[in-house]
């Protein structure tokens, strides 16, 4: 029985933004806080991403170019590696270059822009493109969009663009009685395949690997190989003649910032692969390989039943267990924010226009720096009190700081722009 198995790991870091108060609005435009975000980077590069692409790159050699992952890395996290921890870089080069590692399209500065501005979100594609060709290799024709939100419009957006595939989140709303081991096309965008998440499997490495309260504690390498294959067996794919896809999707910060080395996750990973190779017809994929075997199977008309298509008409994303966008927006402080950002698109690109080229491209920079979700994100209140994940890497003591602080930015961002009210009504 055969199985594809796809790793693929989100890398991002956001500018976060300095103790902005109102008082300097007009006078200082100096907004993001530059020893933090070096200090994070570099944290973040010595506890996971320079050991993690080690790992990585000797199980490519050991397995002989068997084993094969998938990266996104937001462009705010390649300024960030470039400026403060260029060591990554290199390191993540060498990764790309075993043939191996598939590099995956994204927004560049992991924005919200495909819910607010089609204008904005195809530029943010097209500067991604660009600057990860320059510091890394160019993008596949897989796009993922920002916490994996999609939906019917964003993948016919997508689709308008060229892409052949899209990751998206294995949501029980949206698959219903399916199975995220298929894959599946998109109502209205049937040229772009979808790769669904299996959040369950993907969740007991990202979320579970360290509780001890778990029942299925500790985690082992032979115990999660049996779990694979016991979907190999049981799977409703295999049952129709084809070969069941199980995409593990996760943050790359998985591997020694939320779990710890001491947890053991990198001997867990260590491990996995040559456990997972023994089984016989298993093989691990990048998504443009798994892309391709799906277009194939199109091509024989074995997707064009309804079964195949899946129907998104409101948008959801892999965050928290609703799978929805309330992580991001929803709250009014969250959504205030976010139409003061938006409504400053026309008049911050106006203003660039008139301005010697590096300083008109610098005024964009920091504004697209503001779209960033992480933004929006810290100004979560759902389960703010219950000290959950969106506390996790957040530098505010509270929601309202963190908009409070936005706000007082956007301010002055509006002023330099010749905006005389900020409106967010």
């Amino acid at each position: 029985m055969a199985v594809d198995l796809c790793f693929y790991f989100q890398v991002h870091q956001p500018w976060r933004l300095r103790y902005y108060r109102f008082l300097e609005v007009g006078k200082n435009h100096q907004y993001f806080d530059q020893d933090k975000n070096a200090s994070i980077l570099r944290k973040v590069a010595n506890q996971c991403y320079l050991p993690m692409n080690d790992l990585i790159y000797e199980l490519i050699e050991e397995n002989e170019g068997r084993f094969k992952v998938s990266f996104s890395i937001t462009l705010t996290a390649l300024q960030q590696m470039e400026a403060y921890a260029p060591e990554v870089l290199v390191s993540f080069k060498r990764l790309f270059d075993t043939g191996c590692v598939e590099l995956l399209s994204e927004t560049s500065h992991h924005s919200l822009a495909a819910l607010y501005s089609q204008e904005e979100f195809k530029a943010q594609i097209e500067l991604h493109r660009r600057e990860a060709t320059r510091l890394l290799m160019a993008p596949s024709k897989v796009f993922r969009n920002t916490e994996l939100i999609a939906s019917n419009a964003i993948a016919q957006a997508v689709d308008s663009l060229g892409y052949q595939g899209m990751l998206m989140e294995g949501a029980d709303h949206i698959l219903r009685w399916r199975s995220p081991l298929f894959k599946y096309l998109i109502s209205g965008a049937h040229a772009l395949v979808a790769l669904m998440k299996n959040y369950k499997l993907s969740d007991d490495i990202a979320f579970r690997f360290s509780d001890r309260a778990w029942s299925q504690w500790p985690l082992t390498a032979e115990k999660y190989a049996d779990w694979i294959r016991w979907i190999d067996l049981e799977n409703p794919v295999a049952a129709r003649g084809g070969v069941p896809y199980v995409g593990l999707f996760m943050d790359y910060e998985t591997f020694g910032e939320h779990q710890w080395a001491s947890t053991g996750i990198f001997d867990f990973m260590r491990a996995l692969p040559e456990r997972l190779l023994r089984m016989e017809g298993l093989r691990f994929v990048t998504p443009s390989e798994s892309i391709q075997a799906a277009l194939q199977e199109r091509e024989r008309g074995s997707m064009q039943a309804d079964s195949f298509v899946i129907d998104a008409p409101q948008p959801f994303s892999w965050a928290d267990v609703e799978r929805d966008l309330s992580a991001w927006q929803g709250n009014p402080i969250q959504d205030a924010a976010l139409r003061a950002a938006y409504r400053m698109e026309p008049a911050v690109k106006k203003k660039a226009a008139t301005l010697p080229a590096e300083e008109g491209e610098e005024l964009v920079e920091t504004w697209r720096r503001l779209l960033t979700s992480d933004h929006f994100y810290y100004m979560c209140t759902k389960y703010f009190a219950d000290g959950d994940v969106h506390k996790y890497f957040n530098p505010y003591d509270s929601p309202y700081d963190a908009h409070i602080l936005y706000m007082n930015v956007m301010a002055d961002l509006a002023q330099r722009c010749d905006v005389r009210e900020l409106s967010i009504a």
